[in-house]
């Protein structure tokens, strides 16, 4: 999920890294969050805050991974 939404945010935000970093990892946030409220709100599945802070680590995994291939491919 990090990866997506770092391909799709240098799309967006190709002039500024620093933002497009930042708005990749609120929506990491946001939708692993967001899955847990929806679960608590209409009582479907199980409320469990650790299962959003893995999904965000799992993203913020899969994000570090871009950012490690965008550093060697600018490096050089």
């Amino acid at each position: 999920m990090g990866a997506i939404f770092r391909i799709f945010s240098l799309y967006f935000f190709a002039h500024d890294d620093k933002l497009g970093i930042l708005i990749t990892f609120l929506f990491i946030v946001a939708v692993c969050y967001g899955f847990e409220l929806f679960s608590l709100i209409t009582k479907k599945g199980h409320y469990e805050i650790l299962d959003a802070i893995a999904g965000i680590i799992g993203g913020s995994i899969g994000l570090g991974i871009i950012l490690l291939v965008e550093y060697f491919r600018f490096a050089t």
